[in-house]
């Protein structure tokens, strides 16, 4: 078992000594709901300003463009906020990524906007956990590794998004550059409250099918009319055979129709895959290929397939495994047992994995009941895992990963 060096212990002591609940507290103030972009313009320029005692480049990033399908078919930009991203001495012999986001589930008119503390240790509140609480503790560990002398061994680039809770359309390609040339990312998703952190991940994929048919009087010439919503449904039995134990598929809502006595010609299928391995999205998109050629045949409609697989599968391969063992023998040293297992939630970790880089994608705070009401952050964890972070950065700054 390694020991805790004399630059780890005051590394450690700076964490402690951040002002992390003030900034949590802070920054869940601001409503930063996904589509709030006043919110977000609000929680990035506070961030901007927070992250700025960092040496390196801040900028805030354009977000690049999205498409949303409405339910009326039609094809728009989705606007989205601002990215942050900072760079840290890009030419140093270590390189690392740090990301977070600073969007929530909860929009501006949400009635969840305010926090309270249910004992001394657990802070109720909208992102405490998911994940405000993880940037505060990301920001003090990356105070402290600038005061040691190992700071000037490692450089970083940090991205915390605006948009990771709807899955990171206007900004993986932001992910994917920052990702370049890294030995390691470390990701701020909250741990479970027991510190339990996430593993392998399975994907994920979101399809707008959108059907055009024919109306007619559903009484007088129904079969001059070209029902979309029949179609839609046989997509969605076709699409929901495909499903495997390596492959959820969900059809998850069919919008369109009008009066009874009406053919309907307008449908939307939204469909959400959700695969564990990688040749799964192959063959997910080949059914989907089929379905589509075969019901637009068989129905004589119009079919038009939105969507993407827009985070593959992340494994444990080699490169994960060896930085998870790090960040447990890190955690050996600070008294904190830590384990992890498989999930099947997605994050921007499936994003860095993909792009052939190691991630650990729980390092944020513990807490629990994230997307809901009863969203809680365990304080004491602020510390504690600041202190893991600390420790694992310099461990890698010294000797890389191994």
């Amino acid at each position: 078992m390694e020991r805790l060096s004399t630059i780890e212990r005051d590394a450690i002591a700076r964490t402690a000594a951040a002002p992390m609940l003030e900034r949590v507290q802070a920054w869940a103030a601001i409503n930063s709901g996904t589509a709030n972009l006043d919110g977000l313009a609000r929680i990035a320029a506070t961030l901007a300003d927070a992250f700025s005692v960092l040496p390196g480049t801040l900028r805030l990033v354009d977000p690049e463009p999205v498409e949303a399908v409405s339910a009326a078919g039609a094809v728009s930009a989705q606007p989205h906020g601002h990215h942050l991203h900072l760079a840290v001495r890009p030419d140093a012999p270590v390189q690392m990524l740090f990301t977070g986001h600073m969007d929530t589930v909860y929009p501006a008119d949400h009635p969840f906007q305010d926090q309270r503390f249910l004992d001394a240790n657990t802070l109720n509140g909208p992102g405490v956990a998911d994940m405000k609480g993880g940037l505060a503790l990301l920001l003090a560990a990356l105070e402290a590794v600038e005061t040691t002398p190992l700071a000037e061994r490692i450089g970083y680039e940090v991205v915390i998004n605006s948009d990771e809770e709807t899955g990171s359309f206007s900004s993986a390609a932001l992910l994917a550059q920052a990702a370049r040339g890294k030995v390691a990312a470390l990701t701020y998703e909250p741990a479970l409250p027991d510190g339990t952190l996430a593993g392998a991940r399975g994907g994920t994929g979101n399809f707008s099918i959108v059907i055009h048919g024919r109306s007619a009087h559903a009484g007088r010439n129904p079969d001059d009319g070209r029902n979309a919503i029949v179609a839609a449904a046989e997509i969605a039995v076709r699409l929901a055979a495909e499903r495997r134990p390596t492959l959820a598929v969900n059809p998850a809502r069919i919008e369109g129709g009008g009066p009874n006595n009406v053919v309907p010609d307008l449908a939307v299928l939204r469909v959400n895959f959700r695969p564990k391995a990688a040749d799964e999205i192959a063959r997910a998109r080949t059914a989907i290929d089929a379905a589509v050629a075969d019901v637009a045949a068989k129905h004589d409609v119009r079919i038009d397939v939105h969507g993407s697989f827009n985070r593959p599968p992340k494994p444990i391969d080699a490169g994960a495994a060896r930085l998870f063992d790090l960040v447990k023998r890190s955690g050996t040293d600070l008294g904190l047992d830590i384990g992890w297992r498989d999930t099947g939630g997605v994050c921007d970790g499936n994003n860095i994995a993909a792009a052939g880089v190691p991630v650990v994608d729980t390092m944020g705070a513990r807490g629990g009941a994230i997307h809901s009401p009863d969203e809680f952050l365990l304080v004491d964890s602020l510390a504690e895992r600041a202190a893991l972070s600390a420790v694992t950065i310099l461990r890698i700054a010294a000797k890389g990963v191994q």
